[in-house]
């Protein structure tokens, strides 16, 4: 089973998931799940079709924005902001280990106007560190102000 960590009310991150851990999101009261991981990253991941097929079969949306280790590029802030918005209740996100998930979650709040000091608080109080991208969320956040 996955360790879902809370960032805020309407967010979690969380390490790879399996189609098990599916049930426990909806449980827990998730409608949305984003898979913020390539596909074929590591041997041992759950495919992203499975996941996605769990999360349907569950009354799920169902989001893959892949992010490699590379980094973010707009067009994946973009679409996060979009899944973010059409959520219709609290969403998890996984990646390897949440990081990723986090960020793009962080990029995609700051590029939506949130403060990038409560970004910040958010992050860390879920075990997240967001001092690496910390100038583009301010920046990013400074476009809607």
């Amino acid at each position: 089973m996955s360790d879902f960590r809370a960032i805020d009310a309407a967010f979690s991150a969380a390490s790879q998931i399996a189609v098990a851990d599916v049930a426990e999101a909806k449980a827990q009261g998730f409608t949305t799940i984003v898979n913020n991981r390539p596909e074929g990253e590591a041997d041992d991941q759950s495919p992203g079709p499975s996941i996605e097929a769990a999360a349907h079969a569950a009354g799920l949306a169902y989001y893959a924005i892949p992010v490699a280790h590379g980094g973010f590029g707009e067009a994946q802030v973009a679409a996060m902001a979009d899944a973010l918005q059409s959520a219709e209740g609290p969403v998890l996100a996984y990646c390897r280990s949440g990081t990723r998930s986090t960020n793009l979650w962080a990029l995609a709040r700051a590029a939506l106007g949130d403060d990038p000091d409560r970004l910040v608080e958010s992050a860390a109080r879920g075990g997240y560190d967001l001092a690496a991208i910390r100038p583009l969320l301010d920046r990013l956040a400074s476009r809607r102000g």
